[in-house]
């Protein structure tokens, strides 16, 4: 038995492992399938889907913290009844052990996506996120949402309802993806972190929080920008975003005092 599941754990793993170095046709290591974005200055980020094998990998790594921490709490639980007595057992054994170890187990992803915005350490282990089909981290509507669904994905047994969904969607998504306008990516690149980071940024300084990706996507991609192009797309910005900044002033600003001047509208 134990020789079986190892073997299924080695399956999964060079299937996550395919995942991440599958070539495409002209010799690249990228996978097939990308989410693009426009970027509000024009330059777009590329983000690599995760396929069936990196949501295989993440997902066991995921089930074996959660079962483990589940038996954890009802064998402390049996061994502190073992001490007390068979009153304990029948009363208070299922209230505060059997109950709490069946939460543990059925809301560890919804909880732990929520918490870790769109991770859990499985994801985070096999290198992949969560995020909207803008790139951003989803909201926890979206999350609860997408959790609601794994009562279908995981139909009949072993996720296959959710494997043959990921096999055959053009972005390897499950029904909760679907339901939810969600998709696991490969979180390889800072671009990644950058775009879930918008939602915290917006909320730490006084811009909108359209405004604050902006200024977040001009700063993320300042030095791929051509030197003249983005000091003028940032006294622009700077222009529109701060009340009663002088022109003049504005204008005498050079690269480094423009881009310093971004980072404090985020609240830097």
């Amino acid at each position: 038995m134990g020789r079986h599941v190892d073997l299924c754990a080695q399956r999964y793993q060079n299937a996550f492992l395919a995942d991440h170095l599958s070539p495409r046709p002209g010799g690249s290591r990228l996978a097939t399938e990308e989410l693009n974005i426009r970027g509000l200055t024009g330059v777009d980020i590329t983000l690599r889907i995760a396929g069936p094998g990196t949501r295989a990998y993440a997902f066991i790594i995921d089930w074996h913290i959660r079962l483990l921490v589940a038996l954890a709490w009802v064998l402390a639980g049996s061994l502190i009844g073992l001490m007390v007595g068979p009153a304990f057992k029948k009363n208070v054994f299922p209230l505060l052990f059997v109950l709490p170890a069946l939460l543990i187990y059925f809301f560890y992803h919804p909880v732990l996506e929520v918490l870790m915005r769109g991770r859990t350490p499985g994801k985070r282990k096999a290198g992949a996120r969560i995020v909207t089909l803008e790139g951003a981290t989803p909201g926890t509507g979206a999350l609860l949402l997408r959790n609601l669904f794994r009562l279908i994905d995981s139909s009949p047994v072993l996720y296959l309802v959710g494997l043959v969904c990921c096999i055959f969607t053009a972005q390897r998504v499950r029904i909760g993806d679907l339901a939810a306008g969600t998709v696991l990516v490969l979180d390889e690149t800072k671009a990644t972190g950058s775009l879930a980071l918008v939602g915290t940024l917006a909320q730490n300084s006084r811009l909108e929080p359209d405004a604050a990706a902006l200024v977040q996507d001009l700063i993320d991609r300042w030095a791929e920008l051509k030197e003249g192009s983005r000091e003028s797309l940032a006294r622009e910005l700077l222009a529109r975003l701060e009340a009663g900044l002088d022109p003049v002033q504005l204008a005498t600003l050079d690269g480094a005092a423009l881009l310093a001047r971004l980072e404090a509208l985020l609240g830097r």
